[in-house]
């Protein structure tokens, strides 16, 4: 099997099932659980960085202010994503979260279409369609805006726009991200612990564990994709993708028991279909076509 193959299908699965890992710490509130993320990442990533022993990068970003501004604005994005995914798990929500990952690559397109000038074909647009369709379905049924799915969609999805352009690798980036959200997060978990609501270190001895290890399941998949992404062609990338919210959505579905009506699974479908429409014609866009001579 490709490594690469295998690298990416690996982080995408890590990513689906990290609603099990979230529920692990409900007790501890999201907004904390949040700070140890990005604090014990920090902590990863720099310990990855004096291994390798390469920090060339950093003078980089010290003398061009542009790209720390840019980083900075990643970073808010990332962290309004990961806090909502945090959230949304504790909170019964796993199942409206898939959603958002699901129609996360239409949203793609429209940010692509709005900023890149892009030009999608019929089918692209035929896909957003549906998937519309199956949104403005569900607000009408449920009379209400699935937010979760829109704020997890959209971050991501700038978070993805921002990061296309960016200077610095994966690696890079991720820990340029961790580290500019570390200060406030570090000042929050000392103030958390001096008004007496910290969580960490008054919980069991395996909680505290998975606390300490939010930096390793944050960094690790992340390393995985980025290492298999360059190894594989674009298309296998975005078919593999629909492995993590589908497992997510298994998840809150089968292990967590959240409701699941008809008139979601209607909406729902309408998503599916457009995923499926989005996927084969990007295959087809990108299958190698067969020349004769005549």
């Amino acid at each position: 099997m490709n490594k690469g193959f295998l690298y990416v299908g690996l982080s995408y699965f890590l990513w689906g099932i990290l609603p099990l890992y979230w529920k692990v710490l409900q007790q501890v509130p999201a907004f904390q659980i949040l700070c140890h993320r990005i604090v014990w990442s920090v902590f990863f990533l720099l310990c990855i960085h004096l291994f390798r022993q390469k920090f060339g990068w950093l003078k980089k970003v010290l003398h061009r202010p542009k790209i720390f501004l840019t980083f900075l604005l990643s970073s808010l994005l990332l962290s309004s994503n990961w806090f909502t995914y945090i959230w949304s798990v504790n909170h019964a929500h796993t199942i409206e979260a898939s959603l958002g990952y699901f129609i996360n690559p239409l949203i793609s397109v429209l940010l692509g279409v709005i900023f890149l000038n892009e030009r999608p074909d019929k089918w692209s647009w035929l896909a957003i369609g549906l998937a519309t369709v199956g949104i403005f379905y569900s607000i009408i049924v449920f009379g209400s805006v699935p937010w979760i799915a829109f704020i997890l969609a959209f971050s991501f999805g700038l978070y993805g726009l921002i990061r296309k352009t960016a200077v610095l690798n994966s690696l890079q980036g991720l820990t340029l991200e961790t580290l500019i959200l570390s200060l406030p997060a570090l000042t929050l978990l000392i103030l958390f612990e001096m008004d007496g609501t910290g969580a960490f270190g008054h919980l069991t001895w395996n909680l505290n564990l998975v606390l300490m290890t939010t930096g390793i399941i944050t960094s690790v998949p992340l390393l995985l994709f980025a290492s298999g992404a360059r190894q594989i062609q674009l298309t296998t990338v975005g078919i593999l993708q629909f492995i993590s919210p589908t497992f997510q959505f298994l998840i809150g579905l089968i292990v967590f028991r959240e409701t699941f009506t008809t008139n979601r699974l209607i909406g729902f479908s309408f998503v599916w279909l457009a995923l499926i429409i989005y996927s084969v014609n990007n295959i087809r866009k990108r299958k190698p076509r067969i020349h004769t001579n005549t």
